[in-house]
């Protein structure tokens, strides 16, 4: 009897749990806007309580008040300035501020800058910093195609940290012994793919070297000649299909955003976010390449990645899940003098 009872009650503990379990897996109610021609799949579906979270969780900072534009400039007042020397000094001051605030709320000057002599570059945040000032004049005056007039400024992936939370490094040599086959980093799951099976580590190949991401054919036999019929290897896909899977993740969107369903490799068919999202490579490209690994001998050790190399950025660096980093808002245009080139103001 007692042993009756003792099952019952276990089989009705275990339909309790279950029902626990099924309810925490039960979406919450979702929005969906189609974005292209019916039947298509091009439908983006969103959790209005996941982006509310999103929007919410995004702080800007009161921007600093203007400053005078006349007077001396930074390079008369003051030793060692060599990218914004341009600026006059009450300007100087103004975006040496910002910075403190959007990089070292706690820090202050001292994240960049040895306090007893602010000209050396002993702190070797002052020299990633100065570089990092030329990569945003950079971005904000040769890559409107992406960043329109929205711009960017160091708060965009900075956030109030001294190191972006989004980041990447490369994937450290594969222990696997080559009979064993190569991993080709699969099946080792992180977030950065949404914690798929595909390769964990697709940026080397695509946001810094220059590899092929488009692997589709735009017939259902490519002709001969075609780079499709060359023959490039499923890995190659693979790779392709992580990186896309990132963007989607970082920028919170389905693949109907960008592509058009029916025919994933028509440029003409598909949305003009596509345009801006190939900007959007070339982009973090000319970054990594040509601002971001060369620090690589400025970093102390425990800065660098596993491999050695330099952090780097990518989509989720900017985007942190938005389609519009900062729920759109433009905090370039508040500091248009002191985030440009010298020739641009």
């Amino acid at each position: 009897m007692k042993t009756h009872v003792l099952k019952k009650t276990l089989a009705f503990a275990g339909a309790a749990a279950l029902a626990v379990l099924l309810a925490g897996c039960e979406a919450p109610p979702q929005e969906s806007t189609q974005n292209g021609p019916a039947g298509t799949g091009m439908v983006q579906v969103k959790s209005p309580e996941r982006e509310a979270a999103k929007r919410t969780s995004v702080v800007i900072p009161e921007a600093q008040p203007e400053a005078d534009a006349g007077g001396q400039k930074a390079s008369e007042v003051y030793q060692n300035v060599k990218v914004l020397g341009h600026l006059s000094e009450g300007q100087f001051i103004r975006v040496m501020a910002a910075v403190s605030e959007w990089l070292y709320p706690e820090q202050g000057c001292a994240g960049c800058h040895n306090l007893e002599n602010l000209a050396e570059d002993s702190v070797y945040t002052k020299v990633v910093a100065r570089r990092m000032f030329q990569m945003t004049q950079t971005i904000n005056s040769k890559w409107a195609p992406h960043v329109g007039e929205t711009g960017v400024t160091c708060y965009t992936c900075h956030r109030g940290a001294p190191v972006p939370a989004n980041i990447w490094f490369k994937a450290p040599e594969s222990d696997t012994p080559p009979y064993m086959g190569a991993k080709n980093g699969q099946n080792a799951p992180v977030k950065s793919v949404a914690y798929s099976t595909l390769p964990n580590e697709p940026f080397s190949a695509l946001l810094v070297q220059k590899g092929a991401i488009r692997v589709q054919g735009t017939t259902a036999i490519p002709p001969r000649g075609d780079r499709m019929e060359s023959g490039l290897p499923i890995q190659d896909a693979e790779a392709t299909y992580g990186l896309m899977i990132h963007m989607s993740e970082s920028l919170g969107v389905n693949c109907g955003f960008c592509h058009n369903t029916r025919a994933f490799g028509s440029w003409q068919e598909s949305p003009p976010q596509r345009v801006t999202a190939w900007h959007g490579i070339q982009l973090v490209r000319d970054l990594n390449t040509t601002y971001l690994e060369p620090l690589q001998p400025v970093y102390p050790a425990n800065r660098l990645g596993e491999a050695g190399d330099a952090p780097k950025a990518y989509c989720a660096t900017c985007h942190a899940g938005q389609n519009k980093p900062l729920n759109g808002v433009s905090m370039f245009k508040d500091y248009k003098v002191e985030l440009s080139p010298a020739k641009a103001n």
